[in-house]
């Protein structure tokens, strides 16, 4: 199962809690994936995991996961102007 977590506002509020969110994830075979609407040039760094940048695209043009963990999944289907 792909999981795409969401960086501000998600990861960013309790990055611990999403560390050991990731790792018990992982242990069970599922791949999570940071999935942001920034571009490149505004890079993530220190995550335990692949980051996927939209470049404010909607999330789901760019990733196909089974589960978004989003705090506003309005992002998922639209993008950004």
């Amino acid at each position: 199962m792909l999981i795409a977590l969401d960086y501000d506002k998600t990861y960013t509020a309790d990055p611990a809690l999403w560390d050991d969110f990731v790792q018990s994830a992982q242990d069970r075979g599922h791949t999570v994936k940071i999935v942001t609407m920034r571009t490149p040039n505004e890079a993530i760094a220190d995550v335990p995991v692949e980051v996927v940048y939209t470049s404010r695209k909607a999330k789901s043009s760019v990733v196909n996961a089974d589960i978004w963990i989003d705090d506003s999944p309005n992002w998922v289907y639209q993008d950004s102007l």
